[in-house]
């Protein structure tokens, strides 16, 4: 981050650099609405980050502020203890501004939720910043903070980040460190993670992260394009035969030819796995929405209220009750996934893909007004291209190369093998530089000056 250079220089100091982050949230929370609860008087954090302000998603715990995971359900009572994951982000040096808004427990690909109503993306108000971290890739896009937490359970990472024409890399599953409840679920498919701005700043992260609590197989400090060519699979059609928009393809085809030109071997490849995957995933999806109805207090809040989850929750549950004979089959297939992909990436070191099946929609599209059956049958549609990840356990990186003709960002999504981070970061610096990929919403000064200022 240039503003760590500016930090260590004297060019400004943490306290200016927080001020003028508060000034800038303060200015974008009504019209952005991406802000849930703010901290008072925010503490100047010391690390490797030196103070760069940051907000943390509302489903992680930090003392003295609520968690409402997205809901009407849940207290407002201020939690106790802040979450193994949140102290360690923390130490990192980040100070924590706020906490920024997602949907019902992230259980939908856009953040439209009653309890604290829509949250827009700066590029264009009238549409989505996605989901579920959509309230922090709208701060990071607009310019409020240059980094803020994301995590991602079946593509809450990469979603708003491709809405919001950001970097957002879902690491390899045991890379960060994860809430004990998450790894307890019969298959564990949530992480931790960021969206930014630039590669660069998605890879510094992960360097301190990894200085900080080290885990699988180090990535290293990854500061540019690697010398290694790759074997990259391409794939630009859906699973079973789910429409891709045009210009999502087009994007996707114009990416594989930058990776042709910079030496890569590319080929263009059926998508590898079938749509039994995608049953499977639902039926998941729809246990994790039954669980928290018939668990939250346990879960959740002692206080938790089952009466106020909205219809989308009750729809995805109601689905559970129907379909829960068939779950256990769908658990072994789902645990015996991780081999299924790594099988398809015996030829290949990377595979590229959308991110969604198009850019960012309308708000009220997938909104929690909107009938909660076309809902699921619109997110399904939607977003089938990135819960393969999160079920392998693998990484992959949502990558804002291209932008539709109406002026919203369009993501390319890059996936490795387990473990194998540094490639697809290695790569995003090589297209991040052939492609130019802009990155700060350019239509809107939120700020009274230019958003990225």
């Amino acid at each position: 981050m240039g503003l760590i250079e500016a930090l260590a220089s004297g060019g400004v100091s943490p306290t200016e650099l927080r001020d003028a982050s508060l000034a800038r949230a303060n200015a974008a929370r009504v019209p952005l609405n991406a802000v849930v609860t703010m901290v008072d008087d925010p503490a100047i954090a010391s690390g490797p980050f030196n103070g760069i302000p940051t907000f943390v998603k509302d489903n992680e715990d930090i003392a003295g502020l609520p968690t409402s995971h997205g809901s009407r359900a849940t207290s407002r009572n201020p939690k106790t203890v802040t979450s193994a994951f949140a102290e360690q982000y923390q130490r990192l040096g980040f100070t924590v501004l706020g906490k920024s808004t997602l949907p019902e427990f992230g259980l939908t690909a856009t953040t439209e939720p009653l309890a604290t109503g829509p949250t827009r993306n700066p590029w264009n108000p009238d549409h989505s910043s996605g989901g579920s971290s959509g309230g922090s890739a709208s701060l990071v896009a607009a310019g409020v903070v240059p980094i803020a937490h994301a995590n991602d359970g079946g593509g809450s990472i990469r979603i708003p980040a491709a809405c919001c024409g950001l970097v957002g890399l879902k690491p390899s599953r045991g890379r960060l460190i994860s809430a004990p409840e998450l790894e307890r679920m019969p298959v564990a498919i949530a992480v931790q993670g960021v969206v930014t701005r630039t590669v660069r700043d998605t890879a510094a992260f992960y360097r301190e992260i990894e200085r900080l609590h080290p885990t699988l197989a180090p990535i290293g400090n990854v500061v540019g394009p690697g010398r290694q060519r790759l074997r990259i699979a391409v794939v630009d059609e859906g699973m079973a035969g789910l429409p891709v928009d045009p210009e999502v393809q087009a994007t996707v085809r114009h990416t594989a030819d930058l990776c042709s030109d910079l030496g890569h071997d590319v080929e263009f490849i059926p998508f590898p796995f079938d749509e039994q995957f995608g049953r499977d995933f639902l039926r998941y999806w729809a246990g994790v929405a039954f669980a928290i109805q018939v668990g939250g207090k346990q879960a959740f809040d002692p206080e938790f209220d089952k009466t106020k989850l909205e219809p989308f929750t009750y729809e995805l549950s109601g689905l559970f009750k129907h379909i829960a004979v068939r779950m256990p089959a769908a658990l072994r297939r789902l645990r015996a996934f991780p081999a299924t992909y790594a099988a398809a990436f015996v030829d290949f070191d990377v595979m590229l893909s959308p991110v969604l099946s198009h850019p960012a929609p309308e708000i009220g599209y997938l909104g929690a007004e909107a009938d909660p059956h076309d809902h699921l049958v619109r997110l399904l549609r939607y977003a089938s291209f990135t819960a393969i990840h999160n079920v392998s356990g693998a990484p992959a990186i949502s990558l804002p190369i291209g932008e539709s003709a109406s002026g919203l960002p369009i993501g390319v999504q890059a996936a490795a093998p387990y473990g194998h981070e540094a490639n697809l970061l290695e790569l995003a610096y090589e297209l991040e530089s052939a492609a130019h990929m802009s990155t700060t919403a350019p239509t809107r000064s939120w700020f009274g000056a230019t958003s990225g200022s």
